[in-house]
C-alpha cells in the first residue's frame, strides 16, 4: 500500500510513537498470565508500537485500510488465533486472543477491530465447514491472502436478527441468494462473505449460513459509509442479487445458520470488548501523560486531587473491564454453559466502561483534547461503536436477564 509498515520508524513524537508505554506498568498488566501469553503481549505490544501506533492517524484521516499491514499481523500468527494449525491457525484460546487483541489495539483500534471479525469468520468455518471447505478457504483466510466479511445484520434486520430477511432458495445442487446485508466492514474489498441467509421456515431454524465469493456475478456493494470512527476500514452495504452459491458452500446443516451466529457471536463479544480495553489503556496513558506535563495555577494538572481522583477512577473501571473481559475468555475457552452470559456481561460493562474512560480522557486533555493533534479523540469516535454492534448492549442485558432465568448465572 505503501502507507504501512515503516519497519518501526517514523510517525511523529509524543503517545503517537508508542514511547508512554511504561515498564514500571507492566506487572500489573500481565500478572495472572502464562509465560506463553506474557510472551504474546510483548510481541504484540511491539507490533502496535511500532507498525500501528504510527500511523493510526493518516489511516483514519485518509480512511486507509492497511491491507499490507494486515497481512504482515497474520504472519505473526493473527490471522487465525484460534483455528487449528493444520489449516495454518495458531491453535490458541481466548485468552490468548484477548491478550493479543487488547495489545494491538493499544495502537490501532480500528485495525484490530476488523482483525477480530477476520478471526471471528475464519473459526466459523474451522468450527463447522467441511474439510473441502476447510482445504479451499482457510489456509488461505488465516495467512490473509483473503480477506473475509461477516454478514447478517440487514437494513430491516438489526437487533432482531433472526428476522433476516435474505433468502437462499434451493435450485438443484446449488442455492439463489437475493437480498441485501447492512454495516459490512470490509464490503467491497474483502474476498470472501459468510453471510446468513433464509433457507426454511420463519424465526432462527430457518436460517442457513454459507461462504460467498465477492467476485461471484449478482455480488454488488453500496457506497462506503461516512462514520464517525473505524475509518481505517470500509463498511458498506452487501447486496445479492440471483446470486448462485453451490451447495458445497454451505456451512454447517442446512437450519443451523442461526447456531452458527451466535456461536461466533459469543467470541466476537469478547474480541471486540478486549478492544474497548486496548482502546481505553491508551486514551488513559495519554491523560496520565498530558496531566504530568500541563501546568495550571502553578503547578501540573496531575497534582490535583480532583485530577489523581479521576485518574483512580478510570483506572479501576479500566482494570474491572479486562478482569471482566479475560474471565469470560477463559468461560468460552472452558466451554462452561455460562459462557454466553459471561461474554455478554462483559461486552455491556467493558464497551460502555471504557468509552467513559475514553471520554474523561478527552476531558482532561481540556481543549486539546477535542482537536485531531491529539489522539484521545480518535480512540473516542473508535470505540463509541462497540456498543452498538455485535449485539447492542441493550440486547446484551435481554441476553444477560435470560440466562439468568435459566440459572445458569
Amino acid at each position: 500500500d505503501g502507507q504501512g509498515s515503516g519497519g518501526g520508524g517514523g510517525g511523529g513524537g509524543g503517545v503517537e510513537s508508542g514511547s508512554i508505554v511504561s515498564e514500571s506498568w507492566s506487572d500489573a498488566k500481565t500478572f495472572g498470565l502464562s509465560e506463553d501469553q506474557v510472551e504474546f503481549k510483548t510481541v504484540s505490544d511491539h507490533f502496535a508500537a511500532n507498525e500501528l501506533l504510527p500511523y493510526a492517524a493518516k489511516w483514519d484521516e485518509e480512511k486507509h485500510f492497511p491491507q499490507d499491514v494486515l497481512r504482515q499481523a497474520a504472519g505473526l500468527g493473527f490471522g487465525g488465533i484460534y483455528c487449528s494449525e493444520e489449516y495454518g491457525g495458531s491453535g490458541l484460546g481466548r485468552l490468548d486472543a484477548a491478550v493479543i487483541f487488547e495489545a494491538l489495539a493499544y495502537g490501532d483500534v480500528s485495525f484490530t477491530a476488523y482483525l477480530t471479525i477476520h478471526n471471528m469468520n475464519c473459526y466459523v468455518l474451522d468450527t463447522f465447514g467441511s474439510k473441502e471447505q476447510k482445504e479451499k478457504y482457510l489456509s488461505r483466510m488465516t495467512s490473509m491472502e483473503l480477506f473475509s466479511s461477516y454478514c447478517l445484520t440487514e437494513p430491516n434486520s438489526g437487533s432482531d436478527a433472526a428476522s433476516l430477511a435474505t433468502i437462499a432458495t434451493r435450485k438443484g445442487e446449488d442455492y439463489v441468494l437475493n437480498g441485501s446485508k447492512a454495516f459490512i466492514s470490509g464490503g467491497g474489498v474483502s474476498d470472501v462473505y459468510v453471510v446468513m441467509a433464509r433457507t426454511g421456515e420463519p424465526g432462527p431454524k430457518g436460517i442457513s449460513c454459507f461462504l460467498v465469493e465477492k467476485d461471484t456475478e449478482g455480488v454488488s456493494f453500496g457506497k462506503p459509509e461516512v462514520k464517525l470512527g473505524w475509518n481505517s476500514q470500509p463498511t458498506t452495504v452487501v447486496s445479492f442479487d440471483d446470486v448462485v452459491v453451490p451447495r458445497a458452500n454451505r456451512i454447517g446443516d442446512e437450519g443451523g445458520g442461526f447456531k452458527i451466529a451466535m456461536a461466533g457471536l459469543d467470541g466476537g463479544r469478547i474480541n471486540i470488548a478486549t478492544c474497548s480495553v486496548g482502546g481505553a489503556q491508551f486514551a488513559l496513558d495519554a491523560a496520565r501523560e498530558y496531566s504530568s506535563g500541563r501546568k495550571q495555577f502553578g503547578k501540573e494538572l496531575s497534582r490535583f486531587q480532583n485530577t489523581q481522583f479521576k485518574l483512580a477512577d478510570m483506572m479501576t473501571s479500566l482494570t474491572a473491564s479486562r478482569l471482566m473481559v479475560r474471565r469470560a475468555a477463559m468461560a468460552l475457552d472452558a466451554k462452561i454453559p455460562s459462557a454466553t452470559a459471561e461474554a455478554a456481561m462483559a461486552k455491556r460493562f467493558a464497551t460502555d466502561t471504557c468509552f467513559d474512560v475514553a471520554n474523561q480522557a478527552l476531558q482532561l486533555h481540556g481543549g486539546y483534547g477535542y482537536l485531531r493533534d491529539y489522539p484521545v479523540e480518535r480512540v473516542l469516535r473508535d470505540l463509541r461503536v462497540h456498543s452498538i454492534l455485535e449485539g447492542t448492549n441493550e440486547i446484551m442485558r435481554v441476553i444477560i436477564a435470560r440466562e439468568m432465568d435459566k440459572q445458569l448465572i
